[in-house]
C-alpha cells in the first residue's frame, strides 16, 4: 500500500466500500470489479494490493475495527475477559463484521493463503492477548498454578465459535456470562 495522501484515501475508499458492498449483497456476490467500480478506483489498482477478494475482506474488517477487541487488565480476570469477549460478540453479532467474518473463515477453508493470513492476523494476536491475559492472572494467583494456558484459551473461544459457524444462534452478552462462570467455576486459584 502507498503512503502518499492519495493514496491512502483511495485505500481507506475501497475498503470502506468492501464493506458497504459486503453488507449490501453478500460475500458470495462481492467482486473486485464492482468494489473497484463503485469505490472509483481501477480492478487493476485493487488487483495490485490485493490478490484476492477474501484478502482484500480481512484487510477491511481489520482495519476498520481491529481495535475494538483489546483487553483491559484491571486486575479483575473475569471482569476483564467479560469485557473483552462482551466487545468480541457485539462485534460478530452486528454487520458488517459478523456475517462477513463468517463468510471469510469459509472462504478460508478453500484458500490456505488466506487461512494463513487469517491465523496471522488476527486469530494469533487474539489468542496471545488471551492467553497472555490469563498468564498475568494466573502468575497473580487468581487462577489456578496449574492451568494450561492454551487449553484454557481453547476452551474459552471453543464455545463462541460453535454458537457462531455451526448452530449460528446468537452470541450475547448472557451466553458469554454463562460460559464464564462455568469455566471459572473449574479455573479457580
Amino acid at each position: 500500500m502507498t503512503d502518499s495522501p492519495r493514496g491512502a484515501a483511495r485505500t481507506e475508499a475501497i475498503m470502506r466500500t468492501t464493506l458497504e458492498l459486503g453488507r449490501e449483497i453478500g460475500y458470495a456476490k462481492l467482486s473486485i470489479e464492482a468494489i473497484a467500480a463503485r469505490a472509483g478506483a481501477g480492478k487493476h489498482t485493487v488487483y495490485r494490493r490485493w490478490p484476492s477478494k477474501g484478502a482484500l475482506l480481512l484487510d477491511s474488517l481489520l482495519h476498520l475495527h481491529g481495535a475494538a477487541l483489546d483487553y483491559p487488565d484491571t486486575g479483575d480476570i473475569l471482569a476483564d475477559l467479560r469485557t473483552q469477549i462482551h466487545a468480541a460478540v457485539d462485534l460478530l453479532g452486528n454487520p458488517p463484521f459478523g456475517p462477513l467474518y463468517r463468510a471469510l473463515i469459509g472462504e478460508a477453508q478453500h484458500d490456505p493463503r488466506l487461512a494463513a493470513a487469517l491465523n496471522e492476523r488476527f486469530i494469533a494476536p487474539q489468542t496471545e492477548l488471551t492467553v497472555a491475559r490469563l498468564r498475568t492472572a494466573r502468575d497473580q494467583g487468581l487462577l489456578s498454578p496449574s492451568l494450561d494456558l492454551d487449553l484454557a484459551m481453547a476452551v474459552l473461544s471453543g464455545p463462541l465459535y460453535f454458537r457462531f459457524l455451526i448452530t449460528q444462534e446468537p452470541l450475547t452478552h448472557e451466553y458469554v456470562d454463562r460460559l464464564l462462570q462455568a469455566l471459572f467455576d473449574g479455573m479457580g486459584a
